[in-house]
């Protein structure tokens, strides 16, 4: 094989590789900015006293559960909410373990 071909074939991959990236790049989620979103459709960050999570549920405990956005929280993905007392169960699906975490370094 002549230098030059392989040559080629390095750019044809480099340039594959490149591509993949900003793929990967534009489909992750940016969930610094849907967290906060979160927090503010949950009524801010001092509204929330506790977090749990339980499968692909998001469980919050909250102080005060009226001034919940729920239509904002569906809009950022959750596929259900159900309100028993001051929590929330939140279906997010695999993202839960993820957004809770996020949930509570904001609390910190």
């Amino acid at each position: 094989m002549e230098p030059s071909t392989i040559i080629q074939y390095v750019v044809i991959l480099v340039v594959l590789i490149i591509i993949s990236l900003v793929i990967i790049k534009l489909t992750k989620k940016d969930f610094g900015l849907e967290i906060n979103k979160l927090v503010k459709c949950l009524g801010g960050k001092d509204n929330i006293l506790d977090t749990e999570v339980n499968m692909s549920r998001l469980k919050v405990t909250l102080k005060d559960v009226s001034i919940v956005d729920k239509e904002g929280i569906v809009k950022l993905g959750a596929k259900g909410i159900v309100e028993i007392d001051n929590q929330l169960k939140i279906i997010f699906g695999n993202d839960s373990r993820t957004l809770k975490r996020y949930v509570d370094d904001l609390k910190k």
